[in-house]
């Protein structure tokens, strides 16, 4: 039997990209069909935020445990069983008859999703080289691509299928990711640091890894929020399902631009903070004037919002990888850094469905975010280049 060949970069990165259209399509399809599970059957928007917060818990969870998993698994093995978990948690809509039964799905999708997150930053920063921000770029954007099809595609699927069929139907391409992954990775080597790459206690003591986190966390807890709550927002403004599907699609693939936009613009230089800083301007001004300002038009804003959010997400990633040289100590970082970020970004949602069935409306919950991209600004601002080896010394 002939032994595995060295994987090509680019073949392996085109693989990687279809693995990422599927890490937020579970998401991503509730929003716009919200109304119409709510006509099926009793459920609240706090009950309803659970369909994104369990998810996104379940991915910050899973971030401490994902490289353990991968030691026992072998990381390829490891990244093919989530997949395959995460096609089922799909798969398993097209027969949900009760909220419990959704948000149960909803669980089992975030740890398949959790664990993919986890391994795939530490697979690029081992196999790309100096292209680790470019490709992160893409996976990132290929991610936000995902969201898109899936926002716009959910109600044009349950015009025919019904609203389980639009939720269900994107395990197609789960399995398509998966038999492309299996087949990569059992003909070829993957070089991938796994051993030990779990968060080390000097991370949990360390304050640039909280700060990074809460970063991450701020940034993703806005996009995960706006993936809720969005296109029921536009329902209430007189939107019918289709039109908020579009929307959401529409900000979705504003992201899709800005994740490639700005990581080519941050790749100018090592001070990622100019970038940063016309990101959480960008966050600001979307989100007040979608509270303040929705007859303005909501296409404005949600582009304006998809800008800024969309560029966060892999400029969030990229300045934590900075921080650390060695495809090891990276993973070990980016693992914390997800891993307590997502938890943050697991409140948000919550929150706002509270705010909405409270207060009625979603404005406040708006205003919230809003606060939220000046404390990013905050956080952002003593984060020089030369920084990074103060906070992280290098290892004796």
């Amino acid at each position: 039997m002939r032994p595995p060949s060295p994987i090509h970069p680019l073949l392996l990165g085109a693989v990687i990209v279809l693995v990422a259209l599927n890490l937020r399509p579970v998401l991503a399809s509730v929003g716009p069909l919200l109304s119409a599970i709510q006509r099926d059957m009793p459920i609240s928007f706090t009950a309803a935020s659970l369909l994104t917060t369990l998810p996104v818990l379940a991915m910050g969870l899973a971030c401490f445990v994902g490289f353990r998993i991968a030691r026992h698994l072998g990381t390829a093995r490891t990244i093919s069983y989530s997949l395959l978990c995460l096609a089922l948690a799909t798969g398993l809509r097209f027969w949900a008859g009760s909220a419990a039964g959704l948000l149960g799905t909803a669980l089992l999708a975030g740890l398949g999703i959790a664990t993919v997150q986890t391994l795939m930053p530490a697979i690029i920063k081992a196999n790309f080289g100096n292209r680790v921000p470019a490709v992160m770029g893409f996976y990132v954007t290929a991610i936000m691509a995902g969201a898109t099809f899936a926002a716009a595609g959910a109600p044009v699927i349950a015009d025919f299928g019904g609203w389980r069929g639009g939720l269900g139907h994107w395990a197609w391409l789960t399995l398509a990711s998966w038999l492309a992954w299996t087949w990569l990775t059992g003909r070829h080597t993957l070089t991938v640091p796994v051993a030990g790459a779990e968060p080390g206690p000097r991370y949990w003591k360390n304050r640039r890894s909280w700060k990074l986190a809460s970063l991450f966390g701020l940034g993703t807890g806005a996009y995960v929020c706006v993936l809720a709550w969005l296109a029921p927002y536009a329902i209430e403004q007189g939107y019918s399902d289709k039109q908020a599907g579009l929307l959401l699609g529409f900000l979705t693939l504003m992201e899709v631009f800005a994740g490639l936009l700005f990581p080519a613009w941050a790749n100018r230089g090592r001070d990622r903070r100019p970038v940063l800083f016309t990101l959480c301007a960008l966050q600001l001004v979307g989100f007040g004037g979608l509270a303040l300002a929705p007859e303005a038009g909501l296409p404005l804003w949600a582009g304006i919002i998809g800008l800024g959010i969309g560029g966060f997400f892999p400029m969030s990633m990229i300045v934590t990888m900075d921080h650390r040289d060695d495809p090891l100590q990276s993973g070990r970082l980016t693992a914390f850094v997800q891993g307590i970020g997502y938890i943050i970004a697991a409140v948000t949602p919550w929150v706002s469905g509270i705010i909405r069935d409270s207060l009625s409306g979603f404005e406040y919950a708006w205003l919230l975010l809003a606060l939220g991209g000046v404390t990013i600004f905050l956080l952002s601002l003593n984060l020089s280049p030369a920084s990074y080896q103060r906070a992280f010394p290098p290892d004796r």
